[in-house]
């Protein structure tokens, strides 16, 4: 289990999720998605509302608020 504090206008490095894996914010927030092409998307994540993607995503992660946000990663092992 990975715990990430995505602090004002700080980036996670492009990455692919080696395996599936759930994402539970401790903080609500709003996280901007950007893909291999530079397509970018907005998260919004609930405090307490997780939710899972398979293994292969590939991303980078974005807090572009104002404020921190917190989250927990949890990877699922086969």
């Amino acid at each position: 289990m990975k715990s990430a504090k995505s602090e004002v206008q700080v980036d996670t490095p492009e990455h692919i999720h080696q395996m599936d894996y759930v994402i539970v914010p401790v903080t609500s927030g709003e996280m901007t998605i950007v893909a291999p092409n530079g397509e970018r998307s907005k998260a919004q994540l609930g405090l307490g509302k997780s939710y899972f993607r398979k293994a292969g995503v590939e991303h980078d992660v974005l807090n572009e608020t104002a404020d921190e946000i917190v989250f927990l990663e949890v990877e699922l092992k086969p």
